[in-house]
Formats: C-alpha cells, sequence, structure tokens
C-alpha cells in the first residue's frame, strides 16, 4: 500500500519536526487523537532515531516503528513489526510555506500484509487514508501551532 499526500499547516518547520520527533509523552498530549496511550511504548532513542510502538485509538492495529531524522527537514521511518504487515517505511519532507507555516509532503508504503486481516487494513488505509490522514494531521499541527503562539 503505498500513500502520498501533501498538506499545508499553520505549524513552522520547527515545530512540525518537534511534534514527530518527540517521543517524550509529550507525543501523547500532542497526538491525542490518534494514539493510544495503551499502545505507546518507547525501546530505544539515540540523538535523531528512536525505536516507537504505536497503534491508533479504537482499533487492535499497533506497529513497531524505527524512526530517524538525520536531516532538519525529513523523519523517516521503517517498519520493525506489526500486527498486520512484514514490511513497510515513510518519509515525511517538511518545508517552509509562504504564509509562514509549513508544507508537509508525506510517502507511506506498507506492505506484505499478513493474511486476510492484514489485507483488509492495508486496503482501507489505502481507501481511507489520502483523505482521513492529512486532514488528522493538519489539525493535530494548526492545534499546536496555535497552543505555541497563544
Amino acid at each position: 500500500m503505498l500513500l502520498r499526500f501533501t498538506f499545508d499547516t499553520r505549524a513552522t518547520p520547527a515545530q512540525v519536526r518537534e511534534a514527530f520527533t518527540d517521543v517524550s509523552d509529550r507525543r501523547l498530549q500532542v497526538w491525542r487523537r490518534t494514539l493510544d496511550p495503551a499502545k505507546y511504548e518507547v525501546r530505544e532513542t539515540g540523538d535523531d532515531w528512536a525505536v516507537v510502538k504505536e497503534g491508533s485509538r479504537g482499533t487492535r492495529i499497533w506497529v513497531l516503528l524505527r524512526y530517524e531524522w538525520p536531516e532538519p527537514d525529513t523523519i523517516r521511518w521503517t517498519l520493525l513489526d506489526s500486527d498486520h504487515c512484514d514490511r513497510g517505511r515513510g518519509e515525511v519532507v517538511v518545508t517552509p510555506a509562504p504564509d509562514g507555516g509549513s508544507r508537509v509532503r508525506t510517502s507511506i508504503d506498507h506492505r506484505a500484509p499478513r493474511g486476510l486481516r492484514g489485507r483488509a487494513i492495508l486496503l482501507t488505509q489505502r481507501l481511507v487514508g489520502p483523505i482521513a490522514f492529512p486532514r488528522l494531521w493538519r489539525s493535530t499541527l494548526d492545534e499546536l501551532a496555535a497552543t505555541l503562539s497563544g
């Protein structure tokens, strides 16, 4: 399943980067509409990487991801394990937008579904993801920008 989407947010590039790379408990606050605290677990961290188990609220879906951010404008992840597929990777590239916010370009490529359930999850993500993910992420990042500016 390959998803690509782009959206603009009022959050600055630094705020977007922080939202995607902060793996402290603050991550659960920032992404509270999507992350399930019961599934959230930081396994390892380094200066520009982290291994994190995450899952969505209201679902039984979880993933174990290795996030890396060696460049200021790019966050990448590699799927290490999940309950529904065997391989995956993703990338978020953040650039300044003319209005002072950011443009966020995203690519998510999760493959090799595990069984019928895995196929159903990836099909649902392929159908709903291009609309739902940018809306959820934009609203989260816009809210973060509003909180930090006021």
